[in-house]
């Protein structure tokens, strides 16, 4: 990529400062943010789905779990505070500055997880369940808004697939470090599956301490950059992002006026159907491989080589999506892919095929979470303005994770081995997401049109400040497809 900045003559005719290294500024904002979002999102996902490991270090046993629905009531009951309090903890994000209340929301779900590890009954346990997901409600909406902050569309599908990509390797450090943690069975006195709750939860707060000293806020808000760097962040994200300033009018009206855009609610369809198959695969995949007649340890140590076909797929994914500066093949591609694992899961018939079953785990896992960061990616970075990027990523994340309510309750005790009937909801939720994908594509691909149609029967004047209230609604906007 070649310098760009400017160069400026001063009245005494001496040459002004050298102009922006955009590479060195990109690499620079790289190092500041990713690594501790990445790190922090890591640490959420696992906290939130380690509960599948510890289902089969024989915490259903422990609390009464193993008949009925009590465990899936334990996984659903984390996403009613996860969805209601998507926007509001935007807001605050906002407010507060990110590395405050992205550090408060990690140290409290942290300390709920340590306490999860001491629960002696099933009601304490989805006590545990409620506050965890309270807590954890604002991490990934909160650094999904504050990724598209930083980065124009053509820089973000990468980096949000880098980051998006943390889910992927908590999945399968989760099966390793629950493998470690289950040999600590009986220690103090504790069963294995306590320690995973515990040490996890302990390793989250030590965490959320440090990330209080590094996490990045909002380029307006940044010290570690200069005048000079954000006056050329400033005029490269106008056109997405905003003016970056703190103007935006934060009261009910303009939130809900964000929901008049039809887009809006299609963002929110398309990421609830792939969230379906993503959580069913990872609250139930210790539970799906145990079935296959693997021992306690060994299910946790084979629940490793899905998660990384899937994070090999998702950044070879990215790094095409981003080289093409095309988002729809990417997601419908990897969809595919996924509903070709489905199918096969689906045509075996017996219990004898356990290689095959395995095999069909990665193509499960390669297609539906490489399509995920760039549904992320794509819905969010399209929008402009503080304003709308702020409430739709909330929304889409939001609503997306209803699916996980429906995930919950895809793979039942009673199906077991086959979870025939988990499947079937899985490959339907990821046609429909599949469907909705293509709806959002012609909806701004019609936008688009009309738009060009409106700019070449006249010339539209848009002021600054226009720009800024009507983000990606402003006739000089276009989006990405």
């Amino acid at each position: 990529m070649a310098n760009t900045g400017y160069d400026k003559h001063l009245e005494n005719g001496e040459i002004g400062p050298p102009p922006i290294n955009e590479r060195k500024l990109l690499t620079k904002i790289d190092i500041h943010l990713l690594p501790c979002l990445c790190f922090m999102y890591m640490i959420t996902f696992l906290d939130r789905v380690n509960i599948g490991n510890a289902a089969v270090l024989g915490m259903r046993d422990d609390l009464g779990l193993k008949s009925g629905m009590k465990y899936n009531a334990a996984l659903m009951i984390f996403f009613i505070p996860y969805i209601l309090f998507e926007i509001p903890s935007n807001i605050l994000l906002k407010k507060l500055s990110p590395h405050v209340w992205l550090t408060f929301c990690t140290f409290g779900f942290g300390l709920v997880l340590t306490f999860q590890g001491l629960v002696q009954s099933w009601s304490t346990l989805m006590a545990t369940r409620f506050f965890l997901g309270m807590f954890e409600a604002g991490m990934l909406p909160g650094c999904v808004y504050l990724l598209g902050m930083w980065y124009k569309r053509s820089e973000g599908q990468k980096r949000y697939s880098f980051f998006a990509s943390s889910v992927i390797l908590a999945g399968a450090f989760g099966g390793l470090l629950a493998s470690a943690i289950g040999k600590m069975d009986g220690m103090r006195g504790y069963r294995g599956w306590r320690w995973v709750f515990i040490v996890e939860g302990c390793a989250t707060c030590f965490m959320a301490i440090v990330n209080f000293f590094v996490i990045p806020d909002f380029p307006e808000d940044c010290k570690w950059i200069n005048e000079r760097e954000f006056a050329f962040l400033r005029g490269k994200l106008a056109a997405e992002t905003g003016r970056l300033t703190d103007t935006a009018k934060l009261g009910w009206r303009e939130i809900l006026g964000v929901f008049r855009d039809w887009k809006i609610l299609v963002g929110g369809f398309m990421f609830f159907g792939q969230a379906v198959a993503v959580y069913g695969y990872a609250f139930f995949a210790p539970t799906i491989i145990h079935a296959y007649g693997y021992g306690e340890i060994k299910t946790q140590l084979y629940s490793i080589p899905p998660w990384a076909a899937a994070y090999g797929c998702s950044l070879a994914c990215a790094c095409l999506s981003d080289y093409f500066r095309h988002r729809y093949l990417f997601t419908l591609i990897p969809m595919l892919v996924g509903i070709a694992g489905f199918g096969i899961l689906l045509s075996v018939r017996d219990t004898a095929h356990h290689n095959l079953q395995y095999a069909a785990l990665h193509l499960l896992t390669s297609g539906c979470f490489s399509a995920g960061p760039i549904f992320l990616c794509w819905f969010g970075m399209n929008l402009g303005g503080h304003r709308r990027r702020m409430v739709g990523t909330a929304w889409q994340i939001g609503f997306g994770n209803v699916g996980g309510i429906v995930a919950t309750y895809s793979f039942l005790e009673k199906d077991a081995p086959l979870y025939r009937n988990g499947y079937i909801i899985g490959l339907s939720f990821s046609c429909f997401s599949a469907a909705m994908a293509t709806l959002y594509l012609f909806g701004v691909w019609r936008e688009n049109k009309m738009r060009e149609r409106i700019r070449a029967q006249g010339m539209v004047e848009v002021t600054p400040e226009d720009e800024e209230r009507l983000g990606d609604l402003a006739i000089t906007y276009r989006y990405a497809y």
